[in-house]
């Protein structure tokens, strides 16, 4: 195993329970207490919310991401003011995705309609030299290559960037086929090595990270042999990607039980765009450290409050008279704030504002308790119990 090598990083696992640990990831911005959630800043900014309000829920690192960023405002700006650090003033830990994931599933022929919208790949031509996609925002043809998402990623300057890699939905059915598989595993390593050889040239020593990303579905055999090959990379952390992409989520977890564990324990493990808190719960305790993904804000804005007891639909009648916060145990700046369910279902009736920067606050809270009282757990030799016990508050549900 090839340890991490980027001046100002280090990790280092401080206490275990089983497969689940608790780490510090020390970055130039911020040490990292590990496990933990990555709040999705996808434009630059956790959506609604002023770094100060996403700092107060427990966030201690943010993802940004490249591909939207890229579009608009584009990196040369970013970087003129400041990199993301300056240009969004968040204070603490930051990474961004390669913009490859986005560049599959967003980019299509022309600009976005109707019948286009969602579709994976719609549009996006991939080759061994990268992906050529044209924008959803103007139909502008691109291409995103392994030595454009580094220089885009370096240009961006978050603490920590990711290599291209090559993402294959299990919703289409060509990737059931392992041979598929097999040849997006090959490529995403043919991208890292030349993802390695900008990053080594022109950014490590601007104190700039970069992690490899783990490709193969839910073929165990294959995640573990790239695991392995990734591992023999100076990469300073391993993420797992493809996953939570229309497979069965029992086929996601006996996969993550087989694999995340075996990355290189030296490194941080990424579980990418993942997800639910019981994803959560079962990540970590196969041995993940960072995760992220966009459903504790996208479902507030939908009005849906995320509790330690299940899901609260604020939309629903049932609250229209309901005194009680979200959660009584909550501390967040919602819940401690004593706004009645009452107030926060009349708020998005009403369409105000305030209602999804509130939710958006209590999910992000919930999320960062979930993962603060984890690393409690495992410290204490105690995970399998938290688990179970968060389980079943959650499948008791809201009162």
């Amino acid at each position: 195993m090839t340890a991490p090598v980027t001046p100002g990083f280090s990790f280092r696992t401080e206490a275990s329970d089983g497969h689940a640990r608790v780490g510090r990831f020390t970055t130039p911005h911020f040490d990292v207490e590990t496990p933990t959630f990555m709040p999705v800043g996808t434009q630059g900014s956790v959506k609604g919310l002023s770094p100060a309000e996403v700092e107060s829920t427990g966030a201690q690192i943010v993802l940004g991401n490249t591909y939207h960023l890229w579009l608009r405002p584009g990196p040369e700006l970013i970087a003129k003011l400041g990199g993301l650090h300056g240009f969004t003033k968040w204070p603490r830990a930051m990474l961004t995705d390669s913009g490859g994931f986005q560049a599959f599933s967003l980019a299509q022929e022309g600009p976005r309609t109707a019948a286009t919208a969602g579709k994976f790949n719609a549009g996006a031509k991939i080759s061994e030299e990268g992906v050529v996609f044209r924008s959803h925002l103007d139909g502008s043809r691109h291409a995103m290559t392994p030595e454009t998402s580094m220089l885009v990623q370096g240009q961006l300057g978050a603490d920590v960037s990711m290599q291209l890699d090559e993402c294959t939905p299990l919703s289409d059915e060509k990737v059931r086929d392992r041979a598929a598989l097999e040849g997006a595993v090959a490529r995403t390593t043919r991208w890292a090595k030349r993802c390695l050889d900008v990053w080594n040239r022109d950014y490590r020593h601007q104190q700039k990270a970069l992690f490899g990303i783990v490709q193969g579905g839910t073929f165990v055999d294959l995640r573990i042999a790239h695991a392995e090959e990734l591992a023999a990379l100076d990469f300073d952390g391993l993420a797992l990607g493809g996953f939570s992409v229309g497979e069965p989520i029992p086929m996601m977890y006996e996969a993550l039980a087989e694999v995340a564990h075996r990355l290189d324990a030296e490194r941080p493990r990424y579980l990418m765009g993942v997800g639910t808190p019981l994803d959560l719960l079962e990540g970590v305790e196969h041995g993940v450290d960072l995760f992220d993904c966009v459903l504790p804000t996208r479902n507030a804005r939908n009005g849906q409050a995320l509790t330690r007891f299940g899901t609260v639909n604020i939309k629903q009648a049932r609250f229209r008279e309901d005194p009680r916060p979200l959660d009584e145990a909550c501390g967040c700046a919602c819940c401690a704030g004593g706004y009645a369910r009452a107030y926060l279902r009349h708020l998005f009736v009403a369409g105000e504002m305030l209602v999804l920067r509130l939710l958006s606050i209590h999910n992000l809270w919930t999320y960062g308790a979930l993962m603060r009282e984890a690393r409690a757990a495992i410290r204490e030799g105690r995970y399998a119990a938290f688990k179970r016990s968060w389980i079943e508050g959650w499948n008791r549900g809201v009162e």
